[in-house]
């Protein structure tokens, strides 16, 4: 059930909602990662609204707190390398792994760079999916420099030709200056061959709060332009999403609501809306 549906349907039928109602929803708003900044606000919001437009107006002034940016890829350039960073365990390389079968299923050219050297197993995963989903990937030594798997992957993406490139990078705590750094480092390497045409950001949704403070440092490091919201499977938790783009105005560009490879797919903010309010 969508958090503002008993809300709504209590209102139907009334000229104002009780302090009790306020109360209710300001609670379910909270408890559904909305914030407490962002739920005083559309509360505020809120208080004027009628029982006949209720459904209509809120979701109007939910929708006035989504970033107005595109969400589609950008087509800057002929080769669209795209970086992919975010903290440990938020799913980054499963959703590198999704990208790039989504876009091959568009028959895109699609390479893939492991450039998470940290972790074998992060790189023994991506090559693993590459088989399954028919795409190469480019990866270094055991130990390599991240930034030099990066800078062979941009090489042979141009000499290939192909249409993205999507560079996996090692998870990284957003409060570590120097592990930050180096994702400065892998972007100045990378664009000595190609431009980066997008920075995307994975967040998984069940880390509430702390989800809009991991996407400022990364914002602050590496100029995200968009996002991957991992685990969205449900409006219980689902407001984060909101928060995330009234806190910073990057727009979400893909979502991941389970394990599978389908389980991935660009974010539709009508749909997300209709969940938190209707569904």
């Amino acid at each position: 059930m969508g958090i503002f549906s008993k809300f709504v349907a209590k209102l139907k039928g009334q000229s104002t909602a009780d302090p009790l109602d306020w109360k209710v929803l300001e609670e379910e708003l909270l408890a559904a990662d909305i914030g407490p900044t962002l739920t005083a606000e559309i509360i505020k919001s809120a208080q004027s609204l009628k029982g006949d437009d209720a459904l209509a107006s809120l979701t109007n002034i939910l929708k006035s707190h989504l970033s107005t940016k595109s969400r589609e890829l950008s087509v800057a350039s002929d080769v669209r390398a795209i970086l992919v960073v975010g903290v440990n365990g938020t799913g980054k390389t499963t959703s590198v792994a999704k990208l790039a079968n989504l876009i091959h299923s568009f028959n895109s050219s699609v390479m893939l760079a492991a450039a998470d050297t940290f972790r074998a197993a992060a790189v023994n995963q991506l090559q693993t999916w590459g088989e399954r989903i028919g795409v190469p990937v480019i990866s270094g030594k055991d130990g390599a420099e991240p930034a030099s798997v990066a800078f062979d992957a941009a090489i042979a993406a141009k000499e290939a030709a192909v249409k993205f490139l999507i560079i996996d990078t090692a998870g990284r705590l957003h409060n570590k200056n120097d592990l930050m750094a180096e994702l400065g480092k892998i972007r100045r390497v990378i664009e000595k061959t190609l431009p980066i045409s997008e920075v995307l950001l994975v967040i998984d949704a069940t880390t509430g709060q702390n989800g809009i403070a991991q996407a400022k440092i990364f914002a602050e490091a590496v100029d995200v332009t968009g996002l991957i919201v991992t685990k969205l499977d449900g409006s219980a938790r689902g407001g984060i999403a909101l928060a995330i783009e009234s806190a910073l105005d990057i727009p979400i560009k893909f979502i991941g609501t389970g394990e599978g490879e389908r389980d991935f797919a660009p974010f539709d903010p009508e749909r997300y809306l209709n969940g938190l309010v209707n569904d």
